[in-house]
């Protein structure tokens, strides 16, 4: 049988089984169906073994749906691929908190699949490029230690006021404090973006947070209201404070902004602050309860964050971490110091300065992979997972899994499955390298990994 033919046989035994028991739209979910994050974890206990874990996955069936177990494509690569949909990717299933935008970050339920079944309370989860922080939330929000690490300084920003969230009235009480009416030096570019009153207030707060900070007196009020006006710097609704421009996880430049105000006809609009930051913050508090934040503030104190490369952290030691859940950056697919240059400015970085990874070349990719696996390696206590979430690249031309399992093995790692999280079925072809749409997928890519 032809290769590609028999491709084509999987395919449709996968997708026969798969669809039988299809779940409804996620728009038909009742908004009152949310997740809690204090609920009891789904620990596996018996000691966290790749066998149990594996056990596990080939059985399981929560949302109705059998998984599917092939080998890997690469027949010199003894591993099972295990395809299924191991958790929802319906609305409201995650905290609220979480509702932070940033490029290429995956969604919670992800990060909280491995963290209920190979962790307990009080274990170290890791995230060596943290991003928006979504594994350290999810897992302080399970009473786990959150421990991250990312080279852009605008990570930090973004997770640290969600581990010690601040209450609306103190945030109200701040805001009301700061005069962002005075008459100030305004960029005359940004107002392609902003209103003048807007861009004003704007620069204000931006003064007030930067002398704050250089004066060391910034506290954790004024760091979530940092936090959510970054956040809201621009997007494409009302709710934020520029006129319409891309989603809020990316920024264009000025010249592409002029393009648009011009196709549109638009000119920026007045906005108000004050009440974007209140609005958006009482969107972020919705689903807290006293029974989460009294979890979040157990945990505040063992929070650690670093600002720097993932693959030399001395600052952490050996043998101290028990799951990693990350997803590294991909071959050049996201720019994230130009999608973020408007934070940057408003946070007065230099985002040129950043040394994000942009790697071009596969080989290169892989051997940046076996130096971050050699140092995950040292700080994973013995029995220890990773789960790397991987994608596909160069049109799907490129599995990165097939990168990834390589690098994880030179450095002393054993890989235990790779795991296909599919909710869109008719793309499950794709990820078998038969391509049936062109862009656009809701699949997961996860090589398990375990430090023996």
């Amino acid at each position: 049988m032809k290769k590609h033919h028999a491709r084509q046989l999987i395919l449709e035994i996968i997708q026969h089984s798969l669809k039988k028991d299809s779940l409804p739209s996620e728009h038909n979910e009742p908004m009152g169906d949310r997740f809690h994050a204090c609920e009891e974890p789904m620990s596996l206990e018996t000691g966290f073994s790749p066998a149990v874990f594996e056990s596990h996955v080939r059985g399981f069936d929560e949302f109705g749906k059998r998984t599917i177990s092939l080998p890997f494509l690469d027949s010199s690569i003894n591993l099972t691929v295990y395809i299924n949909e191991f958790w929802t990717s319906k609305q409201r299933a995650a905290h609220s908190l979480h509702e932070i935008s940033y490029r290429a970050c995956f969604k919670p339920q992800l990060p909280r699949f491995f963290i209920q079944r190979l962790t307990n309370p009080g274990d170290t989860v890791y995230d060596p490029f943290m991003g928006r922080g979504t594994t350290l939330l999810e897992a302080a929000l399970l009473g786990r230690k959150p421990l991250g690490c990312d080279i852009n300084p605008l990570s930090e920003i973004l997770i640290r006021p969600r581990l010690n969230p601040s209450a609306s009235a103190d945030v109200m009480k701040r805001l009301q404090a700061i005069d962002l009416k005075k008459d100030v030096e305004l960029r005359e570019d940004l107002l392609v973006f902003y209103h003048p009153k807007t861009l004003r207030a704007i620069v204000n707060l931006r003064s007030y947070l930067m002398e704050k900070s250089s004066s060391s007196t910034l506290d954790d009020v004024d760091r979530w209201i940092r936090m959510v006006a970054t956040n809201r710097l621009t997007g494409h609704s009302k709710g934020f404070l520029s006129v319409y421009t891309m989603p809020p996880n990316q920024a264009v430049s000025i010249v592409s902004q002029r393009r648009i105000n011009q196709r549109r006809s638009q000119v920026p609009e007045e906005r108000d602050l004050k009440t974007i930051v209140m609005r958006k913050t009482k969107s972020l508090l919705r689903d807290l309860d006293l029974e989460e934040a009294e979890v979040l503030r157990g945990v505040s104190g063992d929070v650690c964050i670093i600002t720097g490369r993932c693959d030399r952290t001395p600052s952490i030691s050996d043998q101290s971490v028990n799951l990693v859940v990350t997803s590294p950056p991909f071959l050049k697919v996201v720019d994230y110091q130009t999608d973020n240059w408007l934070r940057c400015w408003f946070n007065g970085i230099d985002a040129s300065g950043i040394p994000i990874w942009q790697i071009g070349s596969p080989k290169q990719w892989q051997a940046k992979m076996t130096g971050v696996f050699g140092e995950m390696k040292r700080i994973l206590v013995p029995g220890g997972f990773i789960a790397f979430e991987v994608g596909e690249v160069l049109n799907g031309k490129l599995l990165l899994e097939n990168l990834v399992v390589p690098a994880a093995v030179s450095a002393g790692l054993k890989p235990v499955m790779v795991m296909l999280n599919d909710q869109v079925f008719t793309k499950t072809s794709n990820c078998w390298g038969v391509r049936n749409l062109a862009k656009g997928t809701n699949t997961n890519r996860i090589v398990l990994l375990y430090n023996p």
